[in-house]
């Protein structure tokens, strides 16, 4: 069961500082059956049969956030998952996902969207749109199939980024990426799994310290806590992973046990997650105009900070 898939947008983007990162190549490997579960606008996938890897990159269109668009491919890409390997399980060892804009894996949540809906007081839209991410999150960490999910942050995993890479099993980051939930910055905070995700690791103190402090981390740092797994130099993310896979190969079993074991021990309710954004949706509409602006004010430093990286081309 070989297959290579590229996602399908009406424009493509072009990345050429990020050229030695790519993916392996797996072109020579084609499955139009399984071409058409994976029709994707801003997710790029492929799969390598030699070690039963689902290769998964973000290529977001504008800024590198969880769009609305976005999460709609992410729902997409977990459907044709479960039905691609629904019949042969074992097929799939391992999930990775990651991104293909420079430095970043992805800077959260869709500000733009927050601030139209706390300025129409729209407290249903803020709901449903942090429910459908926090639906992706615990699907990751519940897709029912026995495979080791990496998740691989070869730059900045903020706020909601930093959430959704704590959903997998494995955290590989490159040297010099940052990490952290800026919220605090505009009297919010991460609404998204962080809170669950983070106590669960290091503990509530820890959990809200990082909440509350708002201070960014090193890919170092993250390694110290623990919440890193595997440090890679820059640029070298990739085959890290690849390396990662190969060491694991033997001990893969076991290791996915030991993952099933923790979700027993600390499980993680879908309930408790929905709960969260009820509490984070109230908390948006009790935003004063100043801290709305601060929030107006990091969505437009992080797109001049990516514009000039990010090119389109016909």
């Amino acid at each position: 069961m070989g297959i290579a898939l590229q996602s399908t947008s009406a424009r493509s983007i072009a990345y050429p500082a990020y050229a030695p990162a790519l993916a392996p190549d797996l072109t020579s490997h084609s499955n139009a059956d399984a071409d058409a579960l994976f029709s994707l606008e801003q997710l790029e996938v492929s799969f390598e049969e030699s070690t039963g890897t689902l290769w998964s990159f973000m290529r977001p269109l504008g800024r590198p956030s969880y769009n609305p668009s976005l999460l709609q491919d992410f729902h997409a890409w977990q459907r044709g998952i479960r039905a691609m390997f629904a019949e042969h399980p074992n097929d799939l060892n391992y999930l990775v996902l990651g991104s293909r804009v420079p430095r970043v894996f992805n800077l959260g949540g869709d500000l733009d969207l927050f601030v139209e809906k706390i300025h129409q007081r729209d407290r249903k839209g803020l709901v449903d749109y942090s429910n459908s991410c926090v639906r992706i999150l615990h699907r990751n960490m519940n897709l029912g199939l026995p495979c080791i999910t990496i998740g691989l942050a070869q730059g900045d995993a903020l706020g909601g980024g930093f959430e959704s890479l704590l959903s997998f099993n494995v955290i590989v980051a490159e040297r010099g990426a940052k990490f952290g939930f800026p919220e605090n910055i505009f009297g919010l905070f991460p609404g998204m799994g962080a809170y669950s995700l983070v106590s669960r690791r290091l503990g509530a103190a820890k959990a809200e310290q990082m909440i509350l402090s708002g201070k960014i981390f090193t890919a170092e740092e993250m390694h110290e806590m623990g919440l890193v797994h595997i440090l890679a130099e820059p640029g070298q993310g990739i085959a890290e992973v690849c390396n990662y896979i190969e060491r694991n190969h033997r001990r893969k079993n076991g290791a996915r046990a030991v993952y099933q074991a923790g979700q027993a021990v600390n499980p993680l309710s879908l309930k408790e997650l929905e709960d969260i954004v009820e509490i984070w949706a109230d908390a948006c509409l009790a935003l004063g105009e100043r801290d709305v602006k601060a929030m107006q004010r990091l969505v437009a430093a992080q797109n001049r900070l990516r514009q000039p990286k990010l090119r389109a081309v016909s």
